[in-house]
Order: C-alpha cells, then sequence, then structure tokens
C-alpha cells in the first residue's frame, strides 16, 4: 500500500470513525419485531435519504436526533446515534428514543439536504411512533454544525442542542482549509500544476500535497515551513488521543503535519473541494486581500513557527514575503452566498446549547469562541454552556464525557436552569458511570484505551477566518 493509498484509507476511516455504531444490512421498510424488552427497530426511506430509529421498551418521552459528520466515500454504510456505541446504549437503556437520518446523498458537505431531511424524520416520528415530550438535536463534527442549525430553524421542534467536536464555522473552516493548501502548495510545491479550487484532477493535486509534505518532513527547512503553513489553520502540535502532549520541537511538528495531511489536504482539500463546489455552484472559498503576515501574529501556533525557523536558520520574513506576492484565489459570488446560508450558524439560542470540544481538536476550538461572540450579538448567553476535554484528535471523547455532556443538557431543559458545569464537578459524575464508559478511539493510531475523564477549563485562540 503506497503512502497515498494509506492516507486516503485513514481519511476515510477518520470520518467513518466518528459512526461509532455502524449497522450494517439493507435497511427495511417496516419495523423489526422487538423482544419482549428490547427497543423497537425501524429502518426504511424518505424522499431517498435512509433513516434508523430505536426505540426503547419504556420510553421517557424524549427523542434525541442525532446528525451525522462529514462522510468520505471510504465510509462504509450504517447509521450511528453516538460518538461512542456506549452512548448509545446508555441513552436506550435510560429511556430515550434515538432516530437519525443518513441524509440523501449521505457524502461530503450534505448540510442542505440533512436540513430537510432531519425535519423529514421528525415529522415521520411524530405519525409513526407518537409526538415527543422533548427532542434534543445532537451531532458531532460536521454534524453539530448541522443540530445547531436545525434548531434555529426550526425553533418550535427542539428544546436543546448538543453539538460536539463542531467545525461551527463551516465556510470559514473552508477557507482556512484554503489558506493552509495554499501556503504548503507555494512554499513547499512552488511551480507545481497543484489545483487547490475549481479542481479537474483531485487526486493528482492531492497526491502532490502529500508528497510535498512528507519530503518536507525530512529537514529543518521543510518543517519550519510546515509549521507555517499549519499555523494558518491554528493545527495544534498534538495529534495523540492517547499520549500526553509532546514537548520536542520535531514530534510537535511530526503530528501537526499529520493532522493538516489527513484533515486538511486529505478531507477538506482539493478531493472534498469537488464536492463542496457541485453542491454550491462554484468555489466558495477566498484567500484574495488576506495578510499571512497578520494571520501568523494572530496564531496560536506562532511561537512553535518562530522556534522551527530559528532552528532551521531558515528566513521567516522572506516566506512570509513569498506568500504575500503569490496569486490569490477568489470566490464566485453565488457559491459564497450559498456556504453562508448553509455554513453559518447565526447563534441565536432558540433553546439551551451544550458543546463539547477537546483543547487541541483538528476542528480547532476556535470555532467554540467564535460561536459565543455570535450569540453574544444575536442570542443569549445564558443559554450556552462550553465544555472542554484536555485531549487530542478530533471527537476523541469517552463515553462518560458525552453522556455527563447530554445528562447537562436534559437537566438544563428538565429544571429550566443549568447545574454546576465545573471540572471537578463533570469529572466526579464521569468517573461514577465506571470502568465500561471511559474508552477512547485514536484516529491516527486506530487504537482504543481506557483514559480517565478529563474535562478542564480552557479558553480558545480567536478563530483566524470568522465568516461573520
Amino acid at each position: 500500500m503506497t503512502m497515498t493509498q494509506r492516507t486516503i484509507w485513514r481519511r476515510g476511516a477518520i470520518v467513518g470513525a466518528l459512526l461509532a455504531v455502524v449497522l450494517a444490512g439493507a435497511p427495511a421498510a417496516t419495523a423489526a419485531s422487538p423482544t419482549a424488552e428490547g427497543p423497537r427497530t425501524y429502518t426504511g426511506t424518505i424522499d431517498g435519504a435512509e433513516y434508523r430509529v430505536e426505540v426503547p421498551h419504556r420510553w421517557n418521552g424524549t427523542l434525541v436526533l442525532y446528525s451525522h459528520p462529514y462522510y468520505t466515500p471510504e465510509v462504509p454504510p450504517g447509521i450511528g446515534f453516538a460518538v461512542r456505541p456506549e452512548t448509545h446504549e446508555w441513552l436506550l437503556d435510560h429511556g430515550y428514543a434515538l432516530a437519525a437520518s443518513d441524509f440523501k446523498g449521505r457524502f461530503g458537505f450534505a448540510v442542505e439536504p440533512a436540513l430537510r431531511d432531519q425535519v423529514a424524520l421528525l415529522d415521520w416520528f411524530g405519525s409513526h411512533v407518537g409526538r415527543p415530550r422533548r427532542t434534543v438535536a445532537t451531532g458531532s463534527s460536521m454534524g453539530a454544525a448541522i443540530a445547531l442549525l436545525l434548531a434555529e430553524r426550526n425553533p418550535r421542534r427542539f428544546d436543546g442542542v448538543a453539538a460536539m467536536c463542531g467545525p461551527l464555522d463551516l465556510n470559514g473552516q473552508w477557507n482556512v482549509s484554503l489558506d493552509v493548501t495554499f501556503a504548503l502548495k507555494t512554499l513547499l510545491a512552488p511551480g507545481q500544476d497543484i489545483e487547490l479550487v475549481r479542481v479537474g484532477d483531485p487526486a493528482r493535486s492531492v497526491q502532490a500535497l502529500q508528497q510535498a509534505v512528507a519530503r518536507a518532513l525530512t529537514t529543518p527547512q521543510g518543517r519550519a515551513r510546515l509549521a507555517l503553513a499549519s499555523s494558518f489553520g491554528n493545527v495544534p502540535g498534538w495529534y495523540s488521543a492517547l499520549n500526553p502532549q509532546p514537548t520536542d520541537l520535531t514530534e510537535q511538528i511530526r503530528q501537526q503535519a499529520a493532522a493538516t495531511q489527513d484533515i486538511y489536504v486529505g478531507v477538506f482539500g482539493p478531493s472534498g473541494r469537488v464536492d463542496l463546489e457541485r453542491r454550491a455552484g462554484g468555489n466558495p472559498s477566498w484567500n484574495v486581500g488576506i495578510d499571512y503576515r497578520h494571520q501568523l501574529a494572530r496564531s496560536s501556533q506562532r511561537d512553535l513557527v518562530r522556534q522551527a525557523y530559528r532552528t532551521a536558520g531558515l528566513d521567516l520574513d522572506g516566506d512570509l514575503s513569498q506568500l504575500a506576492a503569490a496569486p490569490r484565489i477568489a470566490p464566485d459570488p453565488g457559491a459564497l452566498r450559498y456556504l453562508n446560508r448553509y455554513g453559518v450558524p447565526r447563534g441565536s439560542t432558540p433553546a439551551p446549547v451544550v458543546t463539547l470540544h477537546n483543547v487541541a481538536d483538528v476542528a480547532v476550538a476556535d470555532h467554540e469562541r467564535w460561536y459565543a461572540g455570535q450569540v453574544r450579538r444575536s442570542g443569549d448567553p445564558d443559554q450556552v454552556r462550553q465544555l472542554y476535554v484536555n485531549r487530542a484528535t478530533h471527537c476523541a471523547f469517552n463515553a462518560a464525557e458525552e453522556i455527563v455532556t447530554l445528562r447537562t443538557l436534559l437537566s438544563r431543559i428538565e429544571n429550566g436552569a443549568w447545574p454546576g458545569t465545573s471540572p471537578w464537578r463533570l469529572n466526579a459524575a464521569a468517573g461514577r458511570l465506571g470502568d465500561g464508559y471511559q474508552l477512547v478511539f485514536d484516529f491516527p493510531t486506530f487504537q482504543e484505551a481506557s483514559r480517565p475523564p478529563a474535562f478542564t477549563s480552557f479558553t480558545p485562540s480567536p478563530f483566524l477566518r470568522p465568516s461573520r
């Protein structure tokens, strides 16, 4: 298996791993026969979108509607309900009904169909199962932004939102991804025919960027330029859910580069652009007028970059001047309007919202700071609680952390006031769930191990390319 083949497989598996409960088999048109105490399971298709619903024997009247993350074509079939399978089982055991649409088309930037298909599934549930007493929208990664958008656009349908590990400003995230790949191309592959937008041959462009990263890792000068490119996305130098944050400069850049390869090049690079531009009717991303010298000054990774350049004996100012002189990319206005419409929550908080994020998620926690700013402008900050876990990689929570986050929201819905959310209180509650709820999956290595709850106090850096 070549490096590129491994990357493509790993890329699909990373986003596919977020589908924690994979349920194979073709969907049936009617409900499965329940056991005396087991859940009723319904599968089928609504307007081309497959769905799955599970209703416990003693339903408590609350429905949890899960929105899945961004899927690449490598993701296997199946519909899940949570980041962790233990969370799925805990919810059923405690009387919660679960529902999820696979979205029409399933793969790529499927936000527009998701907003229709999830509401259609709610309508189906009300007609075929019963009207929920309360409905909670939840989701992971891109699904977190979908959950927020669902509640904002259907304020009478949802009583709360749990948004987990989300790149909440999806328009801004695509711009950040463009910044990273633009810097990689300019600094590490000058003169190569690499298409960053309006891509005709995505596999060729992805391979060229991946090869440029691999070459750069072999020299101090290349590693310095990798650190600079990654800094424009605030990509952290910590990419292991099972190991502590590295302190060695070379190891930090190696982990930063792995995250950049997997996500910014692999998922949201040239291949992802093809699907995005098909949906949007053109290229929605741009870097016209972006001052990368200013972006570095604002980046949480600026000290790492400066140290790497000093170690390499390289001229940072010269590389920033090279970026400043490189030809820029403009958006197609209609495509930009599309992504603003389907990729940017307003922060209006018609219902209580709890968010959960790793401090070193590659979908950076800066999105949480951006969302809090939107809430201050358009919503009610008292409606929101933002929780952080001291861990790296994307959506690497144990079930105890996920369950405690959901219980925090459910308590707010039930009682009209937030329970205590200090890290020590949350960790104590998560610890009481027991050892069976402590497994964490590490996407870069595909290993799973028990890790204790790690809620922490944290202030994210400013998001570098906010949509507003």
